[in-house]
């Protein structure tokens, strides 16, 4: 027995031995393993992939960005474009339980008061107010107003804020300022928050000069660090700034301030008269490829965004179309430069069968038989296809080539088209020859007629004159001239500008009606069919893109104007009178440039600067309105403007109505005679239902002058052309 449990006792203390070596094997690995992962941790300063450092900071460091300002957008002469600005959101605090630090209210607690005061400002009724500040959750803390609440003006928040009405707020954003109004918009750009609900938030560029050059205008952001405790309060004294902001750079453009104006003035003149689809104007600086002006309708406003929806490209060199007649500019500049011109040689007009395709002019009749010299002046489709056939089609396709059809320009502008050349067939090739198969965008047109003003010389077209240093003011990048080619001869530049004299001086050619006393102006004429989606082309008399490309003076260019307008639905004119309603006068505002106010053309028809009429009385601002020459419409019966459109700064054309509505009761005005961009600019500042049957001026409206339309449903307003 007692040597079993002396069996048993050593059998248990080697089980003892065991487990103990165990522990200790286990334990020793144990350490080893923390050892190493401590000497990780500590080398690497990370714990299951989290970084440690900066986990530390984030706790006891507060990194604060600091916004760069973003460099502005200014003309030639270094007037404002773009500029960095503020908005503001409103938004109202209904929580009853909110206090301010003084222990006050700071809530809505007088909802009927509120609304009162809110729908002077903003285009909303008091009844529409008061159903924003009364939420359906009862636990709801705060409410904004829609879009009629947001990107407010700094005099609008001015304005209600002095009102002091208890938990109403505001949201500072950062924006961005176009003091002009519609001023080459779609060529500029706008831009928007990268963040819309962050007053810290960034802009960027999204059309345009602000999306093309939105890295330079951007700058860098800085940082500000402040050393805080376990519990995120500032520790005194530790403020430091680890990285400067940089800001962005200012950017110069080509354009003209005064042309630009005017060249909208006419623009929304023709819009109005004769609502074209499309319509573009363009001036460039014949000898150094300057863009002075350049427009397109439709356009938009960037300060309100009003028409952006129906304009959200910049045409000049997002679009691409079959240019029309206007090639025809280039087709005699090939057969001239080419040795194939015989200005003498007879042809048949009138039609011509080429790869079993009929190809007539305009005059489908013809002139009979007419020397070739006449082709150009009369725009015989016929005659070009003849000075095609004489060339070859290699030859004239090296010229299209040389004159860079079917490149992009380079412009800085984002987004520019390349066109192309359709050239498999006999009769396309022909067609090249007279502005169809063949689509090009307005810059590509620019830079080929450029050949024949600078005696063969190509210029590129320029929109950038310069970028300068905001810290610094010294010039970081300048744009100067550049030559992209010479598709032909300086002889040959001549000739051609002597044809387009002829346009407008022969009894025969089709550009007499843009002859400018005084000036002498060389022309041509285009008018290019519009493929249709069925396969063809389109008919109709107004279905055509309608154009001039005009060189002033003729003989030693200063000036390229380029002038196209697609489909206008008022066809109540001639095309060629529609675009010598822009044409003329611009031309005479070109050379006019420079002599006295009274030996310029048009005295008066700049653009007007709207003033603030805000808390004017009604009967000082109708004077102002009215020694300003504009038309004036009074919504209400108070004594009082508090809303104004449109807003002050913004340049309107002389004529225009300014739309008042005063502190009174909303009030129905008398719209008879009002334009149907009146009428809108009614909906917008009541913020009432308003639709329009017809177009031209108003006649008829469904509620009377005087009624009050402050609960009033769907307006009907009825127009009719004069």
């Amino acid at each position: 027995m007692s040597k079993f449990r002396k069996l048993l006792k050593n059998k248990a203390r080697r089980n003892h031995y065991i487990v103990g070596i165990v522990i200790l094997i286990a334990t020793a690995f144990s350490f080893i393993l923390f050892i190493q992962r401590f000497a990780y941790i500590s080398m690497s300063k990370q714990y299951d992939g989290v970084n440690l450092v900066q986990k530390t900071k984030q706790k006891y460091e507060r990194v604060t960005k600091v916004n760069a300002k973003r460099g502005d957008i200014l003309d030639v002469n270094g007037d404002m474009i773009a500029g960095d600005s503020t908005i503001y959101n409103i938004y109202a605090i209904v929580d009853h339980k909110s206090k301010t630090v003084d222990g006050k209210a700071d809530y809505v607690v007088d909802k009927d008061k509120t609304a009162q005061v809110l729908s002077k400002y903003l285009s909303l009724s008091k009844k529409q107010i008061k159903k924003y500040l009364t939420p359906v959750s009862k636990k709801q803390y705060q409410v904004e107003f829609g879009p009629s609440g947001r990107g407010l003006s700094i005099e609008i928040k001015r304005k209600i804020a002095a009102k002091k009405l208890p938990g109403i707020h505001f949201i500072e954003l950062p924006s961005r300022s176009y003091p002009n109004g519609v001023f080459a918009t779609n060529l500029v750009g706008i831009t928007k928050a990268d963040d819309a609900n962050d007053k810290n938030s960034n802009i960027s560029g999204v059309m345009g000069i602000e999306k093309y050059f939105n890295k330079v205008l951007s700058g860098k952001n800085g940082k500000q660090i402040t050393k805080v405790d376990k519990n995120g309060n500032e520790l005194p004294g530790s403020q430091m700034v680890e990285k400067k902001s940089a800001d962005g750079s200012n950017i110069y453009l080509t354009l003209n301030s005064k042309i630009q104006q005017y060249a909208e003035i006419l623009a929304q003149t023709v819009e109005e008269k004769y609502e074209p689809k499309n319509l573009q104007i363009l001036v460039m600086n014949a000898k150094t490829g300057a863009i002075e002006a350049a427009t397109q309708r439709p356009t938009f406003n960037p300060t309100t965004g009003k028409g952006l929806s129906n304009s959200w490209r910049d045409t000049l060199v997002e679009d691409q179309f079959e240019p029309g007649s206007v090639m025809k500019i280039l087709t005699l500049s090939a057969s001239i430069d080419s040795g194939n011109y015989d200005p003498n040689q007879l042809y048949q007009s009138g039609t011509v069968e080429v790869g079993g395709r009929t190809i007539g002019d305009w005059n489908t009749a013809g002139w009979g038989y007419i020397p070739l010299s006449e082709a150009f002046t009369r725009s015989s489709n016929v005659g070009m296809v003849k000075l095609e056939q004489e060339m070859g089609s290699e030859t004239w396709m090296e010229y299209m080539k040389k004159f860079h059809i079917g490149q992009k320009t380079g412009v800085d502008l984002p987004g520019e088209v390349s066109g192309s050349i359709s050239y498999e067939h006999t009769s396309d090739q022909a067609m090249t020859s007279f502005g169809q198969s063949v689509n090009v965008n307005t810059m590509q047109m620019l830079q080929a007629f450029s050949a024949i003003a600078n005696g063969g010389k190509m210029i590129k077209p320029q929109i950038i004159k310069k970028v300068v240093d905001a810290d610094t003011g010294k010039t970081t990048k300048k744009f100067k001239r550049e030559v992209v080619g010479q598709p032909i001869k300086a002889s040959t530049a001549k000739k051609v500008q002597k044809a387009m004299r002829q346009v407008v001086t022969k009894s025969y050619g089709t550009g007499v009606v843009y002859n400018v006393p005084g000036v002498k102006v060389g022309v041509k004429t285009g008018t290019a069919q519009i493929a249709s989606p069925s396969g063809g082309y389109l008919t109709g008399s107004n279905n055509y893109i309608f154009s001039v490309a005009g060189m002033i003076p003729y003989n030693d260019p200063n000036y390229i104007v380029y002038v196209t307008m697609r489909q206008p639905q008022k066809m109540t004119e001639s095309a060629e009178k529609i675009l010598s309603e822009v044409f003329n006068p611009l031309v005479k505002r070109l050379v006019s440039q420079g002599k006295s106010q009274t030996d310029s053309v048009e005295v008066g028809s700049q653009y007007v600067s709207v003033p603030s009429l805000l808390d004017k009385s009604t009967n000082s601002a109708l004077d102002k309105i009215k020694n300003l020459g504009l038309q004036s419409g009074v919504i209400g019966t108070g004594d009082k403007v508090v809303q104004q459109l449109p807003d002050s700064g913004q340049k309107v054309m002389p004529g225009q109505r300014m739309v008042l509505l005063t502190n009174g009761a909303m009030t129905m005005p008398d719209l008879n005679g009002w334009s149907k961009n009146d009428v809108l600019k009614f909906a917008e500042i009541t913020g009432k239902q308003v639709t329009t049957k017809g177009d031209g001026y108003v006649v008829k409206q469904s509620v009377e002058a005087g009624h009050v339309i402050n609960d009033s449903g769907k307006i009907i307003v009825t127009l009719k052309n004069k």
